[in-house]
């Protein structure tokens, strides 16, 4: 197929002519700061007072960009309490040669000590300069943004919804239930409570009668409880394990003992 002489330089000049009617998106940086967005992960900062050395943030981090050192010191104590000992922060320092901006650390961070900053101006000539210590972290702590708002529509945070819940109301006991006749008492039981009014007056009646029956009435038989109840033996086992000798005792000596008994020793 024949080309066209000059067909290339035609569809670049109309190319150029296009964008020449347009207007032009050109950011004037570095007197422009471009416009970055809520969540953009610029380089890490430090809030120093939350950090309490727990050394999460360096165990976690893939790299083994983070160099955390500490020491202990011992708080006075209160009256009447003990004094306790408390990791005071000596070097936090972040290797961000090393760093992939993985937000790990942050994430892991139970004190909300790491957050993400929008500033990435922090390039050096020299990449060992790129190894920042906790003064400049903390630096860098005063750009965070704050947190974007909530959606239209969405949940409130939990911290709000927990503080402006109503406190629980307090259980009442339930009323103690009535004690009636239990369900299907037996015809025993119920002759013998119509019974109890009628020996209750002929005892008034006949007290000579009473006192040689004696004081519960006429002899009775024995409450059938665990006493009368016939007593199990144990099992052929477990006699035998009873007439095994303790541990650690041998069979003592037949004429070792016959001296004993003789000697002066066996009569005490």
């Amino acid at each position: 197929m024949a080309r066209i002489p000059g067909e290339g330089l035609a569809k670049g000049l109309a190319v150029t002519m296009r964008h020449m009617l347009h207007k032009s998106e050109t950011q004037q940086y570095p007197e422009v700061h471009p416009d970055l967005p809520a969540r953009s992960r610029g380089v890490i900062a430090l809030v120093e007072e939350n950090c309490t050395v727990c050394m999460l943030c360096a165990r976690e981090c893939p790299d083994w960009c983070i160099y955390i050192d500490s020491h202990k010191e011992t708080l006075p104590a209160p009256e009447g309490g003990r004094p306790r000992a408390r990791n005071m922060l000596d070097r936090f320092a972040i290797d961000f040669s090393l760093c992939m901006y993985c937000g790990i650390c942050i994430e892991v961070c139970p004190f909300d000590a790491l957050f993400w900053s929008p500033e990435f101006e922090y390039a050096e000539y020299d990449i060992r300069d790129l190894l920042h210590e906790k003064d400049r972290l903390g630096e860098w702590a005063a750009t965070v943004p704050p947190p974007p708002a909530h959606e239209v529509g969405a949940e409130p945070p939990k911290e709000l919804s927990a503080g402006s819940r109503p406190a629980p109301a307090r259980r009442t006991a339930p009323p103690a239930p009535v004690k009636g006749p239990a369900e299907g008492a037996s015809v025993a039981q119920e002759s013998a409570q119509d019974t109890a009014p009628e020996a209750a007056r002929e005892a008034t009646q006949n007290p000579k009668q009473d006192t040689a029956r004696g004081p519960a009435g006429p002899a009775a038989e024995p409450a059938k409880g665990a006493e009368s109840r016939p007593r199990r033996e144990p099992p052929r086992a477990m006699r035998d394990i009873r007439s095994i000798r303790p541990p650690g005792s041998l069979p003592k000596n037949a004429g070792a003992s016959q001296q004993k008994k003789d000697g002066p020793e066996g009569e005490r």
